[in-house]
């Protein structure tokens, strides 16, 4: 497997602060940029859209990892991946059927771009063996998604091992993420289920960002 990948979640930056924070983390070692995107339909909050990711794409060149916790991801694509997403994520849960999962995902892939797909805490982890060659990202949520600061919920981790285990058997290079209550002892747990890229938020920003990054690579 691969190095670990750390994503610092923007929802936690301090917007104040921002060029400061975004100075502290190109040169603490994390590679990814974590960008959450919420509609206040699919979950109960609201967060960003594409022009404030054309704002990050001008103040860093980290690769910018957007995640859509949204009800309308196929109409949102190319508007998030022209303003510079190097990864777009979207829900399992608001797809249709099989065709349409494919559909967006081969739609990210033809502007050669990153695709992934994330499940919340109650999906079962079976509905993404279907598609574990039309993925690069599969992005598991370890809290509910919507707001930051939420507890690790153990059960992801098992969710991690299966999936990590039909990646090997089928030799797929894809990534395992994991985003939701992760620190230094929860990120611990999940690289060794199998994840390889760890996004974090308060951990990261709510102190000393280069010794947070450390601490979960």
């Amino acid at each position: 497997m691969s190095h670990t990948i750390i994503a610092p979640s923007v929802l936690s930056l301090d917007y104040a602060r921002m060029n400061e924070q975004l100075k502290e983390v190109s040169e603490s070692g994390a590679e990814w940029l974590h960008f959450d995107v919420m509609d206040g339909h699919f979950v109960p909050n609201l967060t960003f859209g594409p022009d404030i990711l054309k704002g990050f794409r001008k103040a860093s060149d980290l690769y910018l990892d957007v995640h859509v916790m949204i009800e309308k991801p196929l109409f949102f694509a190319e508007k998030f991946l022209s303003a510079g997403a190097d990864n777009y994520t979207f829900h399992y849960e608001v797809m249709e059927d099989a065709e349409s999962i494919r559909q967006l995902s081969g739609i990210v892939r033809s502007q050669g771009k990153s695709v992934g797909i994330s499940i919340k805490p109650d999906t079962d982890v079976s509905v993404l063996k279907p598609f574990l060659k039309d993925f690069d990202v599969f992005l598991i949520m370890s809290v509910e998604p919507g707001f930051g600061g939420q507890k690790f919920m153990p059960a992801s981790l098992d969710k991690i091992r299966t999936l990590r285990f039909w990646l090997d058997e089928e030799g797929i290079q894809a990534h395992i993420e994991v985003d939701g209550g992760i620190n230094g002892t929860t990120g611990k747990l999940v690289k060794e289920a199998g994840a390889d890229v760890l996004v974090a938020g308060s951990y990261i920003f709510g102190g000393n960002i280069k010794e947070a990054v450390m601490s979960l690579a």
